[in-house]
């Protein structure tokens, strides 16, 4: 999984840069190829990268809750020599 990332990763910041290289002469192509690569990474990319390593952890704990609020202010005012 790791590779088949950053395999896609690699395609499509190839294929931005390949377009932005023969934006000059082909304008449609480049504008396509620009297009195609961030598809690649924020479509293809980025949901694969937070599906591999978001499996197992619980959403729970990185949601903002009353619970969560609640135990951000007693670690605070545990320390007040950090301040």
């Amino acid at each position: 999984m790791k590779n088949i990332i950053l395999f896609v990763l690699l395609a499509s910041f190839a294929s931005i840069l390949y377009g932005f290289h023969i934006q000059e002469e082909e304008v449609l192509l480049g504008s396509k190829c620009i297009g195609f690569g961030t598809v690649g990474i924020f479509l293809v990319a980025m949901p694969l990268f937070l599906i591999k390593y978001s499996r197992g952890k619980k959403m729970k704990d990185y949601m903002l809750s009353e619970e969560n609020i609640r135990k951000m202010r007693e670690e605070t005012s545990e320390n007040p020599e950090n301040q």
